[in-house]
């Protein structure tokens, strides 16, 4: 078995968000002989200006001591150093955008980030810890996975996609082998694939390179045909597959057909979008399910129908250690516990054109009117989607950039209705929002599974918070809590 694990755990802490999966909740689940998980999502942005804020904890310079490329370390200490700017500027500096010919800058912050988050979440522990990935996400994919890697992570987790190739691109990077990712380029009529490229030896620039160990990759499916796919592929096949049906937090799978809407306008999923689990368990790869499984005895029936065990996301989005803003965290338990939470289904929120889980919490972009009222601004840029301009080069754009420069970039205009900004919106929701030249403060967008109005269960009697211990103790009530090593 690859990685460094014995035993399969039961409890997935699924990756959320941008930050939400701190690596301090990383760090208490795998504490507790399960496997903890950090968002790989834009680790550069939060990064940078965790840095720009002093690294309060001084844990990320604990992180860049620790980092095996020292010169590297120095440079990104230099560059992101403490300091606000004036009153004329922006709060935080730009950080670079992703681009298919990324600068050494970004690939310097990209791989140094990620090395930090799961570096900090695997300290003082033997537990297990991962990385959860975004296949719609892709120019980031190979320097965060590099990062991560040289940490020493345990477990990829990837979905919101097809991730086909990422089991040979974690082979060879387990090598420091040069790995490329094939980029979906919208409206490219040409032969030639575009790649994004990394090659660790240039990056190190003559460094001693560590020996490293290859983690684990757990694919999240949410069909039993995907599943089969990936299994069946010449570039390795997943270690293991999250079954994630449609009721989970952030980016769902959109359903198979066509598109329809219920009376309050969210996707409607049907019998197409059933898992077929004997299929699953006949690929001989452990799996766990996904979505609405936060209950001890859910998770009972999960490993008695042949899971692994659940990944479980809301219950811990909310828990003390999760990187959610901790003003945000208490608004939504107190709306729940108030029994005025929602969840909506967003068939438009996400420039990615997935259905986008969306709490409906006053103040943040996720209310419909805030949301449209938001001055489109792009200048985070994980969302953009490359394009083939008409003098062939490749640009970027987002559906949720200022309209008239998506449709100059030969954008569809029906494209930009009810987008969001997602990236700072989740940026924000993580307490590290942009607080722009005219004095307006970027406003947080929250994501959540249907199961959220079930988090009360969490709460001792007249408490108003829980922790990752809390959850862990209800999930694991009717199964016991192996040991992980």
């Amino acid at each position: 078995m690859a990685g460094n694990t014995t035993q399969w755990p039961t409890i997935i802490q699924g990756g959320m968000g941008v930050g939400v999966s701190s690596w301090q909740l990383a760090k208490a689940v795998a504490e507790h002989g399960q496997l903890g998980v950090i968002s790989g999502t834009a680790v550069a942005v939060t990064f940078a200006r965790r840095m720009r804020d002093g690294d309060p904890d001084g844990t990320l310079n604990a992180a860049l001591d620790a980092f095996p490329f020292p010169a590297m370390a120095q440079r990104i200490r230099e560059r992101h150093k403490e300091g606000h700017g004036t009153s004329q500027q922006d709060k935080y500096r730009g950080t670079p955008m992703p681009r298919i010919d990324s600068n050494a800058a970004y690939l310097e912050l990209t791989v140094v980030a990620s090395f930090a988050e799961v570096w900090r979440a695997k300290q003082g522990h033997d537990g297990v810890v991962g990385v959860n990935l975004l296949e719609k996400i892709q120019i980031p994919t190979v320097p965060s996975l590099y990062g991560a890697i040289l940490a020493g992570v345990d477990y990829v987790l990837m979905g919101a996609g097809i991730p086909i190739r990422i089991p040979a691109i974690i082979d060879a990077l387990t090598r420091h082998e040069d790995a490329r990712l094939p980029i979906k380029i919208s409206g490219d009529t040409t032969q030639d694939t575009t790649y994004a490229s990394f090659s660790p030896q240039t990056f190190a620039a003559g460094e001693l390179l560590p020996t490293l160990t290859r983690p684990n990759f757990l694919a999240i499916v949410s069909s039993h045909t995907l599943a089969k796919h990936l299994a069946g592929s010449s570039y390795g096949s997943p270690d293991g597959f999250i079954v994630e049906a449609p009721i989970a937090g952030g980016h769902n799978a959109p359903p198979r057909g066509k598109m329809a809407l219920n009376d309050v306008g969210e996707p409607v999923y049907g019998s197409r979008d059933e898992v077929d689990l004997e299929q699953i368990a006949d690929l001989g790869k452990p799996y766990w399910l996904a979505g609405g499984y936060g209950r001890a005895e859910q998770v009972k029936q999960a490993r008695e129908r042949g899971a692994a065990g659940v990944q479980v996301g809301t219950a811990f989005a909310f828990c003390d250690e999760s990187g959610l803003d901790a003003t945000v965290k208490a608004q939504v338990i107190k709306a729940v516990i108030n029994g005025e939470a929602r969840v909506r289904t967003d068939p438009l929120a996400s420039p990615t054109g997935f259905p986008f889980k969306v709490v409906e919490l006053p103040g943040t972009i996720g209310e419909p009117a805030v949301g449209e009222a938001r001055q489109r601004i792009c200048d985070l840029g994980y969302l953009r989607e490359p394009y083939r301009t008409p003098t062939g080069s490749i640009g970027y754009r987002c559906a949720s950039e200022p309209v008239d420069d998506y449709v100059k970039k030969g954008g569809d205009i029906a494209d930009t209705v009810g987008r969001r900004c997602l990236c700072n919106g989740l940026v924000t929701s993580n307490g590290l929002g942009q607080i722009r030249r005219d004095g307006s403060e970027e406003l947080p967008i929250v994501t959540a599974g249907d199961d959220l109005i079930d988090v009360t269960r969490f709460l001792k009697d007249g408490a108003t918070s829980y922790t990752a211990a809390d959850v862990l103790q209800e999930l694991l009530a009717h199964v016991g809590n192996p040991a992980v090593a």
